[in-house]
């Protein structure tokens, strides 16, 4: 196997692993800890989003000193001894906080991403980011399974246990490749950009970083409380109808890899544009309470929020340069968490206030700033390299 499929499959494990308790965090401190409050899970939850924003950039500062892979064999050894210790533990305060802190250290395994994209070439970059996101999908579902069966078949505690094992099983993988002959690890194969610094954005972290936060925040708002809009108004009001109504963008965003693969890459300038304004119209159609709207709405949706996402990873990447790709992704990775956060704190009390809709319209207003920002801020090196793809 070569290297960057043998990272994929470490990065399928680690996001499984992450994913299993996700869906089911109301169930489980109400069997674990007798805790009902809907106030406590959210505050946790942002908590954990919190957590995630301030431990990637942590960990791709270490990188800088330590290889990537010998940070995760300590830091998901570490995990996972406080995973097994959320399985044995009673006090729902010391659960807080030891598992806060575990996922500062499950946290690292997000190295892998920025780590596979410096020993690939940059033609490969566009395929690759694509193939990432479909296998966060994919782990996000499988994870969300395989947590459900635990909940209502064996014991939630029990999610701890898988948690663990996961986390094993990644530091097992990275020592692994770092003992094993067969594979290279220090190689870097990612060439330095070539583009002129003049046409590169001043300060286009921080601008690619505000433009993302809109965009993930927008995209996260639609999320928590899909599922009761559609069984709001459609006479399917089952929770496999309405998960598998929700899952739509999911399946999308395989078969858009698929496609991808087999067309031209394209750089992370090509086609935001475009992908943002086939957004705008999957929003649209999902906020007009009709069956079949709203699922010709999530199928447009899923193509374009697939393709838009995986291009301005693209961008990013094509912008930064390899000694800089974990720290650069890291702080991307910081703006995108902060608008999931905001999302996750305000999603509720728009509803409550207002309706059930109201996210889509929300939404639709954050993709048009996404869009208009986006247009200015890189205009002069999209027109750029449209010329230097003419010469």
């Amino acid at each position: 196997m070569k290297l960057k499929n043998f990272l994929i499959l470490m990065t399928l494990v680690a996001v499984v692993s992450d994913y299993l308790l996700h869906p089911f965090y109301p169930q489980f401190f109400e069997l674990r800890f007798g805790v009902k409050d809907p106030e406590m899970v959210g505050y946790y939850f942002a908590a954990i989003c919190f957590m995630v924003m301030i431990a990637f950039p942590f960990w791709a500062y270490v990188s800088k000193k330590v290889s990537e892979l010998n940070i995760l064999v300590y830091t998901q050894f570490i995990a996972g001894i406080l995973a097994l210790y959320c399985f044995y533990t009673s006090s729902y305060l010391l659960f807080w906080i030891v598992s806060l802190i575990m996922i500062l250290f499950k946290g690292s395994y997000l190295l892998v991403y920025p780590y596979i994209l410096k020993i690939i070439t940059k033609e490969e970059h566009p395929k690759t980011i694509g193939l990432l996101s479909v296998v966060v999908h994919l782990g996000g579902i499988l994870g969300a399974v395989i947590g459900g069966l635990t909940v209502d078949l064996i014991d939630p505690r029990n999610i701890f246990l898988i948690m663990a094992a996961g986390d094993f099983i990644q530091m097992g993988m990275s020592g692994y490749l770092l003992k094993s002959d067969k594979y290279a690890t220090g190689l870097i194969v990612s060439e330095e950009v070539k583009t002129e610094k003049k046409l590169i954005p001043k300060g286009f972290i921080l601008k690619l970083g505000l433009i993302t936060l809109i965009l993930y925040f927008s995209d996260f708002l639609i999320r928590p409380f899909f599922s009761l809009y559609w069984e709001s108004f459609s006479a399917y009001k089952t929770k496999f109808i309405s998960g598998t109504i929700y899952a739509i963008p999911g399946f999308v965003a395989l078969i858009t890899l698929l496609i991808n693969n087999k067309r031209k890459t394209q750089n992370g300038y090509k086609g935001i544009v475009n992908a943002l304004a086939i957004a705008l119209i999957g929003l649209f159609l999902q906020g007009i309470p009709s069956d079949a709207f709203v699922i010709i709405g999530r199928i447009i949706y899923g193509w374009a929020i697939f393709q838009g996402v995986v291009k301005f990873d693209i961008l990013l990447f094509e912008l930064s340069t390899p000694d800089s790709y974990a720290l650069d992704y890291s702080k991307i990775h910081f703006f995108q968490n902060l608008g999931v956060l905001i999302a996750s704190l305000s999603v509720g009390v728009v509803v409550d206030k207002f309706s059930l809709q109201i996210p889509f319209t929300i939404a639709l207003v954050g993709f048009v700033i996404t869009l208009v920002l986006y247009f200015f801020v890189f205009k002069s090196v999209r027109i750029t390299h449209k010329e230097l793809a003419k010469t």
